[in-house]
């Protein structure tokens, strides 16, 4: 705690730098991607797959893979010049005070007298914010969606559901950051100088309401989960399940086919009740042996301690940070370097803040990088020692070649950017020998999208 309060007195001097330093390194870290983005597109400009996948993977296949790596690469880059325009736009104009100023008078004009203190103001503040970015963000999403994903085959979107799709985003943000919010300004206003320990606390009882309810309210204004039917995938699904002891509660189908091409298995729920989720297109895709390994793998993470790993490394995280905010919640020169010079507003502290900190977030995310890619080898390793190891060297195959994946990668963007090992790296481990084109010899495949849980 002592080193906390030296820290802050030292942060919280007149005429430090704040403002050169964030944009500073937001500048820096733009350029830096960049420079791995650049790397990468020397790999994605070879013409032929890595020897590893020459007999599994067609040269049309690889061209295609290619050229969609491109296509990402060339859209990353301008998005995120897009982006740093905005990011920098913001800071110089001052936008911040000026929001926060507007919001404020239109509580004192439109709002009842209880409703303009600060809890209030920043529950507005924080919705226009919100609001203001999704439609800022509305070009590189359009493009994205209608554009990008259209050309190589993979968007299932029309225009009414991506419309409709963001309404229920906005409409769940103005539901839920109301009372989150009141609580996070609550614990900072009435707990004193130890605020993060209870502000810690409550995110970890928010991230565990947040997944007992998810599936239940939130997942269906998004997509319809349905029983998986009796058969032989789900006959084998619950004798895997009953084999590792797996609490399982339920099966289902998501239509994930409806937005998109790609495809995905994952779980969820309570350590004692689990649900597992098939996208419809996985199934439609993937022979039932095929899909059994991937859960196979999916279990294993859990049969191997990663999600209550991960989940205990996300609440040390989360401590770290509000610990770290104690020290900068109070700090002055801070605020008056963003425009805040007679009024400090801790939802303001928290923002400029966040932005502090993302020089010590990037070196968080390589390190997370770094762990996830070792779980997802000891996830294949455990499936391998199941007896699904062909199986899952076919299922990664056909990922690969659906979802027109990156088949090589430059090494630093690899290690930045990756969360999961390249498919070489992974057969290699599998040991892997096939002779055969998977995706010329069968017509079933799969291809692997994020989606919230543990993914392949």
């Amino acid at each position: 705690m002592d080193i906390l309060q030296r820290l802050a007195r030292f942060l919280d001097k007149p005429l430090f730098p704040w403002k050169k330093l964030i944009v500073g390194f937001s500048i820096a870290q733009y350029l830096f991607e960049g420079f791995l983005s650049l790397c990468q597109y020397q790999v994605l400009k070879k013409k032929r797959p890595p020897k590893v996948l020459q007999s599994e993977v067609s040269q049309e296949v690889f061209d295609k893979s290619q050229a969609y790596g491109r296509a990402k690469a060339k859209f990353s880059l301008i998005s995120g010049l897009y982006g740093q325009i905005q990011n920098t736009a913001f800071i110089y104009y001052d936008v911040l005070p000026k929001l926060w100023a507007l919001t404020g008078s239109w509580l004192l004009r439109f709002a009842p007298a209880r409703f303009t203190g600060e809890i209030s103001h920043s529950i507005v503040f924080v919705l226009s914010f919100i609001v203001i970015q999704q439609v800022l963000s509305l070009p590189t999403s359009i493009y994205h969606t209608f554009v990008l994903e259209e050309k190589f085959g993979f968007n299932k979107q029309t225009p009414k559901l991506f419309v409709m799709d963001i309404l229920k985003s906005q409409m769940l943000s103005f539901i839920l950051a109301p009372p989150i919010l009141a609580g996070f300004l609550s614990i900072v206003q009435k707990t004193g100088n130890k605020f993060f320990y209870y502000l810690w606390m409550f995110g970890a009882g928010l991230q565990v309401f947040m997944i007992t309810i998810y599936p239940i309210t939130i997942l269906p204004l998004f997509n319809k989960l349905t029983p998986l039917q009796p058969g032989d995938l789900k006959t084998g699904v619950e004798a895997l399940a009953r084999r590792l002891k797996f609490p399982l509660h339920e099966l289902h189908v998501i239509d994930g086919s409806k937005r998109s091409a790609h495809s995905n298995a994952y779980f969820f729920g309570m350590p004692w009740k689990k649900h597992i989720v098939i996208y419809d297109t996985l199934i439609e895709k993937s022979e039932t042996e095929e899909v059994v390994a991937v859960l196979a793998h999916e279990l294993g993470h859990w049969s191997l301690g990663h999600t209550t790993k991960l989940f205990g490394i996300s609440q040390a995280h989360f401590f770290y940070i509000f610990a770290l905010f104690s020290v900068f919640i109070n700090n002055h020169s801070l605020y008056q370097s963003f425009g805040f010079h007679n009024e400090y507003p801790i939802i303001i502290g928290f923002i400029l803040f966040s932005d502090a900190l993302a020089p010590m977030d990037t070196v968080i995310k390589l390190l997370m990088n770094i762990l996830s890619r070792r779980y997802e080898f000891q996830a294949d390793d455990f499936a391998k020692k199941l007896g699904y190891s062909t199986e899952l060297a076919r299922s990664l195959i056909k990922l690969q070649i659906q979802n027109l994946s990156t088949m090589d990668a430059n090494w630093m963007y690899a290690s930045y950017h990756f969360s999961h090992p390249i498919l070489s790296e992974r057969l290699a481990a599998l040991g892997w020998y096939g002779d055969s084109k998977v995706g010329d010899s069968d017509s079933k495949s799969e291809n692997v999208a994020q989606a919230s849980g543990r993914e392949l």
